[in-house]
């Protein structure tokens, strides 16, 4: 139970998941409110990381929703047990024939399987998908949506009850109110932009990378056999990458695979070559080699400034690369070249509109 801002911070610490006042404050209020979070922010800075956490902090299961295109209702709420009813069907065959003894009209029949229709649509043959499991939980519990943002937006329409009703629909059965209300949390990639109608049901929250006194925690706390000057000089060479245009920059979760792979290496400083060794761990595309290669010199750097642990934010040293040479524009030195042609073929003496005489 997070009973204040300060034991949520407390709490998630204990789970080993370092958080600002402004997180824990949203942790706090979704559970006293009873709302949901919604999570945006790039990949892999602890944002699924945080729903499971904070299952484990408060003491509840976790009931996960990875979402993904083509998503439905089907996959994300409930499914009939087709097999299942078909095998009950040809066991109880004997006994549905004797229901129709004596019925003489297929208007009779159809009555009379529509009084027993609910044997075969019942709780027995309903698989339960992870909302309608969290819905129907007898126990709190804490679901997570995670990715929604890859899901369509039609899937994004039928979560509006959940969100603001906690009741799902089974058209079969009817609806079905939750008895406990779940810990929700939404996790979004920025792949595309979400609704106004499901954000305004939700607590906002953005994760962004950390700044770089946080991060050096986060990697002390979870690779504690990493030495300290090593782990500055990680953290200095990660700030740099991110610095520079990358289609995919590393995140918290890459970083610290770099560091467990360091302290497998045996390693007790970064040196240039293990930098390059090691570098595919963090850069996942092609291009973002190729830029990587040509602004090594500068990243190199960071190795000689971060024996010492930092002590300046980033906000104080700006990390920039340095620019690169100005391609030169063909259609400004063709033009260039043919300004320069017609002043020195017409400086001669005995030539005039830029011909010989």
């Amino acid at each position: 139970m997070f009973a204040s801002i300060e034991q949520t911070i407390a709490q998630l610490r204990d789970q080993q998941y370092l958080c600002d006042r402004k997180l824990a404050t949203v942790a706090f209020l979704a559970l006293q409110m009873r709302k949901p979070i919604l999570i945006e922010g790039p990949a892999g800075v602890g944002k699924t990381e945080l729903a499971k956490v904070v299952a484990a902090a408060l003491g509840r299961s976790l009931i996960r929703l990875q979402c993904y295109g083509g998503l439905d209702e089907a996959h994300a709420l409930y499914e009939w047990e087709y097999g299942k009813q078909l095998l009950y069907t040809q066991i109880l065959r004997d006994k549905i024939s004797r229901l129709f003894e004596g019925v003489s009209d297929l208007h009779s029949a159809v009555e009379q399987l529509h009084l027993h229709e609910d044997v075969f649509f019942s709780e027995h043959f309903i698989v339960r998908r992870p909302i309608l499991q969290a819905i129907s939980s007898p126990d709190p519990v804490v679901l997570l949506i995670d990715e929604l943002d890859r899901a369509e937006e039609q899937f994004e329409a039928f979560l509006l009850e959940v969100l603001s009703d906690f009741q799902v629909t089974v058209p079969e059965i009817g609806t079905v109110k939750a008895t406990t209300i779940p810990y929700v949390i939404i996790t979004s990639n920025n792949t595309r932009d979400l609704s106004d109608a499901l954000k305004r049901r939700c607590l906002h929250l953005f994760i962004g990378y950390p700044d770089e006194q946080r991060e050096l925690e986060i990697v002390r706390m979870k690779v504690p056999a990493l030495q300290e000057a090593l782990a500055a000089q990680v953290v200095a060479v990660i700030r740099r990458l991110r610095a520079l245009d990358l289609r995919k920059a590393p995140s918290i979760s890459e970083t610290l695979d770099w560091a467990q792979a360091l302290v497998l290496l045996n390693a007790d400083t970064l040196t240039p070559t293990l930098l390059e060794e090691t570098l595919h761990l963090l850069i996942k595309y092609e291009r973002d080699t190729q830029q990587v290669n040509e602004q090594l010199p500068w990243i190199i750097e960071s190795l000689q400034s971060s024996q010492s642990p930092a002590t300046t934010t980033a906000t104080e040293i700006p990390l920039r690369p340095p620019l690169r040479p100005a391609e030169p524009d063909a259609n400004h030195l063709e033009q260039r070249r043919q300004e320069h042609a017609s002043h020195y073929f017409t400086s001669y003496r005995g030539r005039t509109d830029g011909r010989t005489g």
